[in-house]
């Protein structure tokens, strides 16, 4: 049975982990005693590791035959020096892991005024952290080309689950554009990406960028007073772009500077995974409160 390395064992790693089991034998990277004792109830084995200590990383030279990295980069900067670290600890071993899962960011497209896009619109970032996505994407088409390591680009857009639903925004009643200013967003709940992790992982051969989405872009305001009324909640006031300016913080704004629609019909067709929720209306339709 061949080693699966996951670097980053966040939320989506662990719903990937029921998946696995069984087809691969699964190491965490983990950097404390909780984490550690968490992989070990779900069945996989953990490694004692800093993505932020290049020292921590020399173990796992020669460990895995491939690798499935969901951490994010650290929060500056517009190169991901985690991701840069792990791959020049990997290489120091004639063993190099022959696979590689990462996900990405829709962000790295930059906004598109709502035209839908799919794998070969060209990246365009706007924010740091989206360079740093794209940054990653770069290393990675690097190493596939030194390695001839297989490499599956999963790009997400907000990812959303029963207990990640933007409640708190809601309730704080944060501002959201008027409809004609509105912006499209785009969503993947989370155990639908973590299939898609996992479907990945059988892929073989080059590199491949997927738009890890559902189908079903929403202006943001419908799918904020579509959550709103599911929750019983008031919907969010709506605002001129120039008042949306002073009422939010930048990094608030910045989430609503953005609109594109992602095509995912290269992910349907080549993965072959039917997604559970392919409409986050759906979601909520089945969803009790």
């Amino acid at each position: 049975m061949q080693t699966l390395l996951i670097a980053g064992f966040g939320d989506v790693a662990r719903r990937a982990v029921p998946l696995l089991r069984g087809h691969w034998r699964l190491l965490a990277l983990v950097h404390n005693a909780q984490q550690g004792q968490l992989a070990r109830t779900l069945g996989v084995t953990p490694v004692y590791a800093d993505l932020d200590q290049k020292t921590t990383l020399k173990r796992l030279a020669g460990l895995a035959d491939a690798v499935l990295y969901t951490a994010p980069p650290a929060g500056e900067g517009t190169d991901d020096l985690r991701l840069r670290k792990l791959l020049s600890a990997l290489a120091k071993s004639n063993s190099i892991p022959q696979q590689f899962v990462y996900i990405s960011t829709s962000g790295v497209y930059g906004n598109r005024d709502g035209a839908w896009i799919d794998e070969c619109s060209p990246a365009a970032p706007e924010t740091d952290r989206a360079r740093r996505r794209l940054a990653a994407e770069q290393l990675l088409r690097a190493l596939a080309q030194r390695w001839r390591t297989s490499i599956t680009i999963l790009r997400a857009p907000g990812i959303y689950a029963a207990e990640r639903l933007p409640l708190a925004r809601i309730q704080n009643q944060l501002p959201l554009p008027i409809t004609t200013e509105d912006v499209y967003v785009n969503h993947i709940h989370a155990d639908d990406l973590a299939a898609l992790c996992v479907r990945a992982l059988t892929r073989r051969g080059g590199i491949r960028i997927y738009n890890a989405s559902d189908a079903q872009p929403l202006l943001s305001g419908e799918w904020f007073d579509a959550l709103a009324d599911h929750f019983g909640l008031p919907h969010p006031p709506k605002l001129a772009r120039g008042e949306l300016s002073t009422a939010l913080t930048p990094m608030q704004a910045s989430f609503l500077a953005e609109s594109r629609r992602l095509n995912n019909a290269r992910l349907k067709r080549e993965l072959g995974v039917q997604l559970r929720y392919p409409d986050i209306l759906m979601f909520l339709a089945q969803s009790s409160r």
